[in-house]
Formats: C-alpha cells, sequence, structure tokens
C-alpha cells in the first residue's frame, strides 16, 4: 500500500489580507525561535508557513544573510 501524504499549506493570516508578505513569516518565525525556543508550538506554525510560501531559493539566500548578520531586518525579540 503507498504511503499516504498529508500536505499542507499555510492558513490565512489576516494581519497580511493583500499583499505577499512571506518574507514576516521568515521574520516571525525567528523572532519567535529567539524568544521561546524552537519547540514553542506556535514557532512551528510560521515555520511551517514561510516554508510553505517561501521559494527555496528565497529561504537560501535569507538564511545566508542571517549568518553573516546582513538580514535586513531585527530577528531578536
Amino acid at each position: 500500500m503507498p504511503q499516504q501524504l498529508d500536505l499542507k499549506t499555510a492558513v490565512f493570516d489576516s494581519r497580511f489580507p493583500n499583499q505577499n508578505q512571506t518574507r514576516h513569516c521568515y521574520v516571525d518565525y525567528y523572532r519567535c525561535v529567539n524568544t521561546k525556543g524552537e519547540d514553542f508550538e506556535p514557532c512551528k506554525q510560521f515555520f511551517s508557513t514561510f516554508h510553505s510560501l517561501c521559494p527555496n531559493e528565497w529561504l537560501e539566500k535569507w538564511d545566508e544573510q542571517r549568518e553573516n548578520g546582513a538580514f535586513p531586518a531585527k530577528l531578536d525579540g
């Protein structure tokens, strides 16, 4: 029997009704993790949202910028 996949996408976020604000999901995740830790359940929702909405190329670029201290947003709480 084939393995069943559970595919999910990001839920509607009323903070951003009219625009593509995927970068904010990334920022929200790292702010959450830096404040509450990776195991905090709401942080996991932010992670799933930006991984669902953002192309891998964007994530790679943002990760590199973050690691080099050049990401254009403040990520600490």
